[in-house]
C-alpha cells in the first residue's frame, strides 16, 4: 500500500496541512497511520465530506 504525507494531501486537495492532521487525529481517514510523528494516509484515501454540506445538501427546497 503506497502512503502519502499530510502535506503531499493538503496540496492535492487544496486544504491546509493542518486540516489534514485533524482529519487523521478525528480517524476519518481509513488506514491512516502515525509513525515517528509522522501522518501516512493511503493514496486511496477520499477527502471526506464536511458535516455541514451533507446537513445543507438533504434539506428540501422551499
Amino acid at each position: 500500500m503506497d502512503f502519502m504525507t499530510t502535506k503531499e494531501v493538503a496540496c492535492k486537495w487544496k486544504v491546509t496541512e493542518r486540516m489534514v492532521q485533524y482529519h487523521c487525529k478525528a480517524r476519518r481517514f481509513t488506514g491512516a497511520v502515525k509513525i515517528a510523528g509522522v501522518w501516512l494516509i493511503p493514496k486511496e484515501a477520499e477527502k471526506p465530506i464536511r458535516g455541514n454540506m451533507i446537513f445543507t445538501a438533504i434539506q428540501q427546497p422551499l
